[in-house]
């Protein structure tokens, strides 16, 4: 178990300290979650949602519309083409 003391700021942020971001992958403008938890700060980073990393993905790319169906049809589409060519 790893234990690192750190300072409350001015505007009651803490520093998530370099070793625990390492850990769980946090990374700036992540959210986590803080919840109490028998008279313990927990803080945990929610589960990856992959089809809304992949929308925020396609609104920094400036895709309009990003469309999780026509991206898989469309896969399917280029493999049966590449089967045939085999």
């Amino acid at each position: 178990m790893v234990r690192i003391k750190t300072k409350v700021g001015p505007k009651g942020q803490i520093v998530i300290p370099k070793v625990f971001r390492d850990e769980y992958n946090i990374s700036p403008g992540d959210e986590i979650m803080i919840e109490e938890n028998n008279n313990l700060l927990v803080i945990e980073k929610p589960q990856e949602d992959i089809i809304k990393k992949l929308e925020n993905f396609a609104k920094k790319i400036k895709l309009r519309k990003f469309n999780i169906h026509a991206i898989e049809e469309e896969y399917e589409e280029r493999w049966k083409k590449s089967q045939h060519s085999i």
